[in-house]
């Protein structure tokens, strides 16, 4: 296997028009190429300035998770942190998380910071909203957002082996006018669900919206969290 190393976005779409393999840590590839074969071909972003770059609204997603720190929002911080171990963390990247992972550990931080991503096209990079990210799995160059006013996540503990943990993520959003906007994503199981409430309300109000979304729909030990979390987040706020 040959792998390049692009240090600019001409190389990098040079390496993709020559079928070249995007691998981060390589963390969830190896062991099916060592069963089926490597590609002849691999790509690595770590020598790509857009890839690499860390801080309090962009994230590259060459970053390995053990670099995220206290740059970024809590939320992102604490879900990189959440993810494996020390030993994962110091390889796996946040492009392998989001894109290459079923997990996707690192997906509802993202979802509640509203962060947008680059991604690398056939022609040129361009912006895009995560799903498409999902879906189509692009090349992810990183991802941008705006810094909430607060942000939190809880993860359950669970069991080696068994089904995914719960996850729950909050931000608290201002519209610099004197509005504040909530957002919340839970992972149940393998899903990721994402949905938004006024906080003009107070805590109440945002958690009678959030009831008649989706994360209505949720097991009440879910949604126990859920509130203790928006709680959590929109005290300071009352309290202010």
């Amino acid at each position: 296997m040959l792998l390049r190393q692009p240090r600019t976005v001409s190389e990098a779409q040079e390496c993709m028009s020559q079928g070249a393999v995007p691998i981060g840590g390589a963390t969830l590839v190896w062991a099916t190429w060592q069963r089926d074969g490597f590609p002849e071909l691999a790509m690595s972003l770590r020598e790509l300035p857009e890839a690499t770059a860390v801080g309090p609204e962009s994230l590259g997603a060459a970053v390995v998770l053990h670099r995220i720190d206290d740059r970024v929002p809590e939320v992102l911080r604490r879900a990189a942190g959440s993810v494996g171990t020390g030993a994962v963390r110091r390889t796996a990247t946040v492009g392998g998380n989001l894109v290459g992972s079923s997990l996707r550990c690192l997906l509802p931080a993202a979802l509640v910071l509203d962060a947008r991503a680059e991604v690398l096209g056939p022609d040129r990079p361009y912006e895009t909203d995560l799903a498409e990210v999902m879906a189509k799995r692009h090349l992810l160059l990183g991802l941008r957002w705006r810094t909430p006013v607060a942000s939190g996540y809880r993860k359950q503990p669970a069991e080696a082996g068994g089904p995914p943990p719960l996850v729950v993520a909050t931000a608290l959003h201002a519209d610099g006018q004197g509005r504040h906007l909530l957002r919340v994503a839970v992972r149940d199981g393998y899903d990721v669900l994402s949905e938004s409430a006024d906080c003009d309300a107070g805590a109440d109000g945002a958690l009678d919206a959030l009831e008649r979304t989706d994360i209505g729909g949720l097991p009440a030990g879910a949604r126990d969290v859920v509130r203790e979390q928006v709680a959590d987040i929109l005290g300071p706020l009352a309290a202010g």
